[in-house]
């Protein structure tokens, strides 16, 4: 089976790196080749990085709150270059204050995120999407 690529990063002016290497680790493990952006991320690394690698997922992570502001327009972009059919998951502290999950979840899906998830999902729940959304079962 071939392997799948990921790109994974934090995006926005987020320097949070821990969940960063704890992804990175727990998508490793689970059979995928992690192409590792770090963090402050922008929205152009991402892409770039996808076209460079032929990338079959985008994985953005956001945790300080402005992840919506920073992942606007995201889809589109990816369109623009190309890549616009590529899966992408985002997950963490996406808005600032308590919403309802069900609102933040609706919003990035009409941004064209295929996933969304909250803060405090466990990689497996990922890893499992990813499987079922690549077709790897």
């Amino acid at each position: 089976m071939e392997q799948k690529t990921l790109v994974l990063g934090v995006i926005g002016a987020d320097v949070h790196a821990v969940g960063n290497r704890i992804l990175d680790y727990a998508f490793t493990q689970a059979g995928f080749k992690v192409i590792n952006i770090g963090v402050l991320a922008t929205q152009e690394e991402f892409i770039h990085s996808a076209i460079e690698t032929n990338a079959d997922v985008l994985m953005v992570s956001s945790l300080y709150g402005h992840g919506e502001m920073d992942c606007r327009g995201l889809r589109e972009k990816c369109q623009e270059t190309g890549i616009g059919n590529i899966l992408m998951y985002v997950g963490g502290n996406l808005v600032v204050g308590k919403q309802d999950f069900d609102s933040v979840e609706e919003r990035f899906l009409a941004m064209g995120f295929d996933r969304v998830y909250p803060p405090g999902t466990m990689p497996e729940t990922a890893i499992a999407d990813l499987r079922k959304d690549l077709g790897i079962e």
